[in-house]
């Protein structure tokens, strides 16, 4: 006879066993883990004399970051824009359902429970075969109601659905910075439209003034003519020039109706009924902050979401690896049958069933493999985009700071430069009016002004085109752990313009 001592002791094992079993069973997900490779990044950007790095060089920028501009058209333009572009639009709903998607993928980890009901009424036949639970065979009419509860849950034994719904996760996750990075674009892209906008705004009105000017050449050149004084090369010249002056007017304004389009589709309305009202360049670059590059791979919504494309496909290898393995549902029911509503719930018309469900795959012609090398070859592919993308993101910083730095140069010379020529013209009109010179060289010191106020005008507008280039490169203000709602924005950035300041 087992004394109490020795039950005890086997009833503990018992128990024991169970629970490791359970603890083994929950542990067993087949698959790599998923670690975010490590990117080596410069220790600084390359800079040069011109550059002066903003102070605090760490300091984030905000979500709405196009208000550094201090330029209320574009601010109503950006809050339209956040409203009603399309494109913003559809990567919300992507968001939507990749979040969607998540859950239903996670409802697997939990029982499946059926309810059912039926109502027959029916006659059996009396030449039905004979059995042991029936042995008359009269024919007989009788009602059949049935009612029941089924269960079907999946024990995910090798963490198939375990790495289904992390995959899930990362996917969300992933859409969630894709979001975020479709409203950066879409800011960037808007403000760099704007921007140009307005670029073509300053030359038209450089333009405007050469030709009220050169009108004005021309009427004294054509009374010189009257007098006899001057040849009609002269008054030809001039006239030529004004001609041409008037063209390039002409072709600056059907330029910034493209503009103007480009600016109505991004906002979301039609391009028929759009406009935007004529306005200067602005006349301040903000001062944007750096930060070292290694912060660029937490503030760029790109960079964040070819990471979370890489813990998609990481989980997917061990999707494919838990299909060599056997998969184990349990199935229980209960419900009532009976020929009468009043006694369905009784203890005599109670009926259940315990049941599980085994399978194993014994051959396949080798589908699993590859699955399982489809999936790895999976990963290594978009690893290797993740690491581009951070390649691309560091060029294009560096090419921001680079290029602002001898923009900031060069507008220091152009002003120089329009300078040097409204004093050239000057003097050649001094001269002609004085029969020093040919009317040729006025022509040619007009030409020379229009073209260094052109230039300057160009130079301004590529230093904000630029600048805004700067701010998506830095991820434009966007934070990790910013909702969809409020993403699209993180990041420090880059430039200190106090030369271009100072020229304003």
């Amino acid at each position: 006879m087992v004394s109490a001592t020795v039950r005890g002791t086997r009833r503990g094992a018992s128990r024991l066993a169970v629970a490791a079993l359970g603890m083994l069973l929950g542990a067993c997900t087949l698959g790599p883990d998923y670690h975010r490779p490590e990117v080596a990044a410069p220790p600084g950007w390359k800079t040069d004399g011109f550059w002066k790095l903003a102070q605090p060089s760490h300091a984030a920028l905000q979500p709405d970051w196009w208000k550094a501009f201090d330029e209320p058209a574009l601010d109503a333009l950006e809050t339209q824009a956040l409203a009603g572009n399309q494109t913003l639009a559809a990567a919300v709903a992507h968001y939507d359902q990749a979040q969607a998607t998540l859950s239903g993928i996670g409802a697997q980890r939990l029982p499946e429970v059926d309810a059912s009901f039926g109502l027959a009424r029916q006659r059996i036949s009396a030449n039905r075969p004979v059995t042991s639970y029936s042995t008359s065979s009269m024919s007989t009419v009788q009602n059949n109601v049935q009612l029941g509860l089924g269960v079907s849950y999946d024990t995910d034994l090798f963490g198939r659905i375990r790495r289904q719904v992390e995959g899930a996760q990362a996917s969300a996750e992933q859409a969630r910075d894709d979001l975020a990075n479709a409203r950066l674009v879409l800011t960037t892209q808007l403000a760099t439209a704007y921007f140009q906008l307005r670029a073509v705004d300053a030359e038209i009105k450089v333009l405007d003034q050469s030709v009220v000017l050169q009108q004005k050449a021309l009427d004294y050149v054509s009374a010189q003519h009257d007098l006899g004084a001057v040849s009609g090369l002269d008054v030809l010249q001039q006239q030529s020039q004004l001609d041409t002056t008037r063209v390039q007017a002409r072709l600056l304004r059907q330029q910034r109706d493209q503009y103007e389009h480009a600016i109505a589709v991004l906002v979301g309305v039609p391009a028929p009924t759009f406009s935007v009202a004529e306005g200067p360049l602005p006349a301040t670059l903000p001062s944007i902050p750096l930060g070292v590059p290694s912060d660029l791979l937490q503030r760029r919504p790109d960079v964040a979401s070819a990471e979370r494309n890489m813990a998609a496909a990481n989980a997917q290898i061990g999707v494919a690896k838990a299909a060599f393995f056997p998969s184990l549902t349990l199935t229980p029911g209960i419900g009532w049958q009976s020929t009468e509503f009043a006694n369905l719930l009784s203890a005599p018309s109670l009926l259940w069933t315990l049941g599980t469900a085994a399978s194993q795959v014994i051959f396949d012609g080798g589908r699993r493999q590859a699955n399982v090398d489809s999936a790895a070859a999976g990963y290594r592919g978009v690893e290797a985009n993740y690491r581009q993308t951070v390649l691309t993101a560091f060029q294009q910083v560096q090419d921001g700071v680079t290029g602002l730095s001898v923009l900031d140069a060069a507008a220091r010379e152009s002003r120089a430069a329009v300078r040097d020529a409204q004093r050239l013209l000057s003097l050649a009109n001094d001269r002609y009016s004085g029969g020093l010179t040919a009317y040729l060289s006025v022509i040619t010191a007009q030409q020379a002004a229009l073209t260094s106020e052109r230039q300057d005008v160009q130079i301004r507008a590529q230093q904000l085109v630029l600048c805004v280039a700067l701010v998506k490169a830095l991820g434009g203000g966007w934070q990790p752990s910013e909702t969809p709602a409020a993403s699209g924005a993180a990041a420090p950035a880059a430039t200190s313009s106090d030369s271009y300041n100072a020229q304003r």
